[in-house]
Parts: C-alpha cells; structure tokens; sequence
C-alpha cells in the first residue's frame, strides 16, 4: 500500500456459477480500509450516562446512538419534518432506518451519500440500480456499499417511494470547509472515513484528498451538524474550475451541461455542489472502472474515459467547495 493508491484484487460471484476476479488500484483516500493504525484511547465502557452534541437539548444514551431502531439518533428534530417511519425506524432485521447512515436531514457522512435535496425520481433509480447489481462499487467488500444493496434487495416500493419523498423536500446543507494545503494531520481510519490521529503529527498530502470530522465524537454521535474539514491539494482548486467550467480542453464535457450552471442538479441529474470529495471520488473512480453501470451512467462514460486519477480529484475538490 501507498499513500494514495492500494492493490485490491477480489473475486465477485455473478449468479450461480460465473466468478469474475477484479482487480484494480484504489485511491486509499477515497476508499478508506476497515480501521487501520492510529493511537486513540480505547473507547471507555458506556456507563449509561447521557451524552449531548452542541447547539442540542436532546440526551442521547450509548445504547440509543448505536440503534438502528426503533428510532434513529435525532439531535436536531427542529432541522426537518417529521420522519415517515422507514426513515426513522426501520424495518429491521431486513431494513435498517434510511435516517441511521443518511442521517434524519438526509445529509449523509463521508462514507455514503447525501440525500436532501435530490429528487424521487433519481433516489429511486439509484435504489433499482443497487437492486440490480448495478453499482456493486470498485471495492464490493466495502461495509455501507454491501449495506446498501442489501437494504435495496429487501426495501419495498412503498417503502422506497416514502423515503424519495421524504428525502427529496430535504433542503441541502454542507458543514464541510475546504483548505488547500501541503501538510495535513496524520490520520487513521475508522467507521469507514479517515480522522486525525489523537497522537498528533503532520505529513505530506501528496496526491490525495484528506476530508476528516473536525470533531470525531460528534460523527459518532451521528451528529447532523458535525462539522468536516476537506485538506486539498495546493492548486487543485483553479486545476478543478478548469475542468469543470471548461472541459480543460476536451478531456472532459463541461458538468454545467447535465448537472445545471450551478451544478445543483437538473431534473433527475443530481446535484454535485457541496458534496463530500471522497464519495464524489468514488463514484468518478466507479464509472470509469466499470463498477457503476445502467440507466444514465452511459451518459458519463465519455466524461470520466480521458480523466487520470489526478483530474478527477482536481474536480471533487472544486465540486466540495461550491456551495449546495
């Protein structure tokens, strides 16, 4: 393993008996390993007492931060209407609460994907898309990527079509800041992003995007408002708008295109503004390696097939720096 690249070489089952073997290099940054290194204290036994995040009145337990149902972790009730019950309690064991991993504000986390804001249509394509095998992702061990697929196996329609409702009239904030820098916090991963090793010390960035909770109990609180620090390289920013606004000269197709002129998405095109660089990455990376196929993805098959790995992060970091 390097600091931006791992060779990931595992073999998927495609129906009974056809086995496909796949190989190829991940940008570690965007596809965090399980937890690796790191030298945080263990985690102090839960002596039942509560625990509260900022800007909050509710008090919330270990037990209840960890539930899945029956209902999901809600600091700030005042931040969005009330939640139809696959959003906030699940159908478990089947399905957990859509409100668990997006967060009740349709947010999401670094790990998986923001919801608010997009629309029924395309939450529900995206749905049918994990259902069918579509977006298997570039790392099928990957927890909340094998998590999602299941919860589309086992998801009803009815369900589906309450929580694209639902998700859809969730207006779209970010708490993310971009910095561009050479040196950023040495990290370690854990619940499947990275965050700055408690031990202290800085490294090189390298060619890599570091996005970290600036506040590592308030992500594990399943705190909405947890704010996120995205550390980009030095002049990714101006390489970024380039290809964004430009194409950079034909490499790419200008994303105001498809994706609307303040790439806030258009119809059933998502919104690309203010979103997390790592899950931006991945589904660049997914697209050009073949691991996210189907509906309109044939549309972005010339848009990512002259981009090298560098071009791609030059434009989620512009991307996570517009705003939703």
């Amino acid at each position: 393993m390097t600091v931006s690249c791992r060779l990931l070489t595992v073999v998927a089952i495609l129906g009974a008996t056809t086995m496909v073997a796949i190989a190829a290099y991940l940008p570690v940054w965007a596809f965090p390993p399980a937890g690796s290194g790191g030298s945080r204290p263990a985690t102090a036994p839960d002596e039942g007492g509560a625990k509260h995040v900022p800007g909050s009145t509710v008090t919330l337990t270990r037990k209840q931060l960890a539930a899945h149902g029956p209902a999901v972790p809600d600091w700030h009730p005042e931040d969005h209407p009330p939640m139809p019950e696959i959003v906030a309690k699940g159908r478990e064991p089947q399905v957990f609460a859509c409100g668990y991993c997006h967060l009740p504000t349709g947010a999401g986390r670094p790990e998986n994907a923001s919801l608010a804001g997009l629309t029924p249509g395309y939450i529900k394509m995206q749905l049918l898309a994990f259902r069918k095998g579509e977006r298997p992702g570039s790392d099928p061990t990957r927890g909340p990527q094998t998590a999602m697929i299941a919860v589309a196996k086992a998801v009803t329609d009815a369900e589906v079509e309450q929580a694209a409702e639902y998700f859809a009239g969730a207006k779209p904030v970010t708490f993310l800041k971009v910095i561009e820098t050479g040196t950023v916090p040495k990290t370690y991963s854990v619940g499947g992003i990275f965050a700055k090793d408690p031990g202290g010390g800085t490294e090189p960035i390298g060619s890599r995007i570091v996005e970290v909770p600036e506040e590592l109990d308030r992500f594990e609180q399943r705190d909405g408002r947890t704010p996120y620090i995205a550390y980009v390289p030095v002049g990714s920013l101006q390489r970024g708008e380039r290809l964004v606004t430009t194409g950079g000269d034909g490499r790419t197709v200008l994303c105001a295109t498809c994706h609307g002129p303040d790439l806030r998405g258009l119809a059933d095109i998502p919104r690309l503004a203010g979103r997390s660089p790592s899950y931006l990455m991945r589904q660049l990376f997914d697209l050009k390696n073949g691991a996210r196929t189907g509906g309109a993805t044939v549309l972005m098959k010339a848009t990512v097939a002259n981009l090298s790995e560098e071009d791609m992060l030059d434009i989620v970091a512009y991307l996570a720096s517009r705003q939703p």
